[in-house]
Parts: structure tokens; C-alpha cells; sequence
């Protein structure tokens, strides 16, 4: 069983992504509910946390009902990733993870997230950085490298793991295909086979399908993978993959009414958590997600979209309910 600090996770977990705009409360309460093991705040500037932002401040929100869970910081300085660091100690999540993999430009541009990978010995002193300001356990995350004519990871986990960090989550892309073209795996079971590397060695990217997770589960002997864009508007995936390594048989696709649950519980915490208003506008962009390849669904996904009123959408929600209780997704 992988062990980060004291935080004992289960065989070959599975691991939710820090992903901006979408690894809210909210939605980790679904994705914990469906089979997550562990999740992981939306990445969190440390500019942001000590000029406490209030954006950036949200963000530390966490609940005893998702642990264990992570609060994901990035920056490009020192004494900032330190201080942020203390910042995120106080708040009690069960670990710090570092982004080091965030392929965006505003970010890298900073000198953060993907952009540290030019520079491994920034990398080391930016993590140091944040290993003195927590006595939380510290993990990471990452790309295979800037480009593939500079594919650094082997040397970026061993110094990683001498100075202390205690797992590493790679995306297997590099920064350059951001999240374009196929993730190569090979990269990190190489990692994971270095015989010098005992931290836990997660991979991430590309993981769509319970088929393809016992593919890659099997292929490259990693601890445990992190899931990310699969799960957006699918918090099921973690659940069904579980289900399959366990049976080699899948589960039943999630009727209508399990995504309309899915759907209004998101929208509920989300008013909960942001407010009736913000947190009505910012659940549009996942309705989506949760009806997608519903055949003649467009009039409710508008409706959806421009209904301002808490009611209004529970009423809509029933409607769907209504409309398609013998749809059969295939």
C-alpha cells in the first residue's frame, strides 16, 4: 500500500486532479463519493495567498468528509512558496503538493508550474522552499520535460526524492504537447523501476476508460494513477475503473436520473459553498458534461444555461428526469 507521511491510501489508488476552475469542493464531494482516494485543491498561486486574495484564500477551503486531501500551490519564488507554505500548514490539509507540471502561459511565463522544468536546480530550491515552511508531508507534480529534446524527469525525481518530497505525480506529456498528442508512460515506469526511487510514483494522462486503466495498471507497475479531465462531469469513472480491476466486468452506465443526481447535488453544494448567484453561473459550464450524447437534449441544455433561479433549474431537472426515464445510453 503507498504511504505518503502517515497518510496510508489503499492498493493502486486512484487520485483526482488538481484542475483549475473545475477541483472545487463541490465537485471533489462527488468525485469522493464515486471512489476517489485522494484529491487535491485547485492549484493556488503563492503571490495570490500572501497578498490573500480572496480567489486565491477560497481555494484553502477544505472538509473532513474529502480527506485525505491536498492543497496545490505554485510560484516561481523562494521566500514566496515558502511563506504560502505556512499559509497552507495552518489550514490542516493532510499534505502540500507542488505544481510543477502547469503547461498555461500566464503561468509559466511567471517562471512556475511547467516552467521550473528549464531550470531543475530552481525546481530543488523552490521545493526546499516549501519543505521548511510545513510540517505537512510534501509531494509533487509534474511534466516529463520542457519539450522532448530535454525529457529531465529521471534526474528531477531523484533530487526530488533526496530532499525530502514524498511522492511524485507525473503527467506524461512534456510541457511543449500540453495536453495535445499521446502521453508517453514508458518515462515514468522507468522512474518507478530506478532502483533508488522508493517514494510512491503516480502516472497521469490519458486515462479515459476502465480498459485503459487496467492496461496501464498492468503495462507499467506503477503505485496508483491521478485521473482528470475523464472525470469532469463523469465523477463515476473512479467507481468503474475500481469495479473493473476487481471483476474484469464493467459496471451499468450511469442512467439519466443518476446524472440528473449528479448534476443538482453539484449545483446544491456549489450554491452552498459560493453562494446562491456565483454558484449558479459557474455550474453552467459543467451541464455539458453530465448530458453529453443525449440525443435532442439542446433545449434543456439552454434552458439550463440561462435559468437564474434556484427553482426554476430544480424544476428543469425534474422535467429531464421525466422526459427520458427510459432512455438507454449505449
Amino acid at each position: 500500500m503507498p504511504k505518503i507521511g502517515n497518510i496510508i491510501l489503499p492498493d493502486f489508488p486512484l487520485l483526482l486532479a488538481p484542475m483549475e476552475d473545475v477541483s472545487d469542493p463541490p465537485f471533489r464531494r462527488l468525485c469522493k463519493l464515486h471512489g476517489a482516494d485522494l484529491m487535491y485543491s485547485e492549484f493556488i498561486s503563492s503571490e495570490g495567498l500572501i497578498r490573500d486574495a480572496v480567489k486565491s484564500k477560497m481555494k484553502l477551503d477544505i472538509f473532513d468528509y474529502e480527506r485525505p486531501v491536498g492543497i496545490q500551490i505554485f510560484g516561481g519564488d523562494e521566500e514566496a512558496m515558502e511563506m504560502s507554505s505556512r499559509i497552507v500548514d495552518a489550514v490542516q490539509p493532510d499534505l502540500v503538493d507542488i505544481n510543477f507540471g502547469c503547461p498555461v502561459k500566464k503561468v509559466v511565463c511567471k517562471g512556475a508550474g511547467a516552467g521550473v522544468l528549464k531550470d531543475v536546480d530552481l525546481m530543488v530550491r523552490l521545493t526546499k522552499a516549501v519543505i521548511k515552511g510545513t510540517s505537512l508531508p510534501v509531494t509533487v507534480k509534474t511534466r516529463l520535460g520542457w519539450d522532448e529534446n530535454s525529457i529531465n524527469i529521471d534526474e528531477v525525481a531523484e533530487r526530488l526524492q533526496d530532499i525530502g518530497v514524498q511522492a511524485l505525480t507525473v503527467h506524461a506529456r512534456t510541457r511543449a504537447q500540453m495536453y495535445k498528442g499521446h502521453s508517453d508512460w514508458s518515462h515514468v515506469q522507468r522512474i518507478k523501476n530506478n532502483p533508488r526511487i522508493t517514494m510512491p510514483i503516480f502516472g497521469n494522462g490519458d486515462i479515459d476508460s476502465p480498459e485503459k486503466a487496467l492496461e496501464y495498471k498492468n503495462k507499467f507497475g506503477l503505485d496508483g494513477m491521478m485521473i482528470g479531465r475523464a472525470a469532469i462531469g463523469y465523477p463515476w469513472i473512479f467507481n468503474e475503473i475500481k469495479h473493473y480491476f476487481a471483476t474484469d466486468e464493467k459496471l451499468a452506465l450511469p442512467t439519466i436520473s443518476d446524472r440528473v443526481e449528479a448534476a443538482r447535488n453539484h449545483l446544491i453544494w456549489s450554491m452552498e459553498w459560493k453562494g446562491e448567484r456565483l454558484g449558479i453561473v459557474e455550474m453552467r459550464r459543467h451541464y455539458s458534461n453530465y448530458f453529453k450524447g443525449i440525443h435532442g437534449f439542446k433545449d434543456y441544455k439552454q434552458r439550463l444555461v440561462t435559468t437564474d433561479e434556484h427553482n426554476g433549474l430544480m424544476d428543469i431537472f425534474n422535467e429531464i428526469s421525466e422526459a427520458y426515464s427510459d432512455y438507454q445510453f449505449v
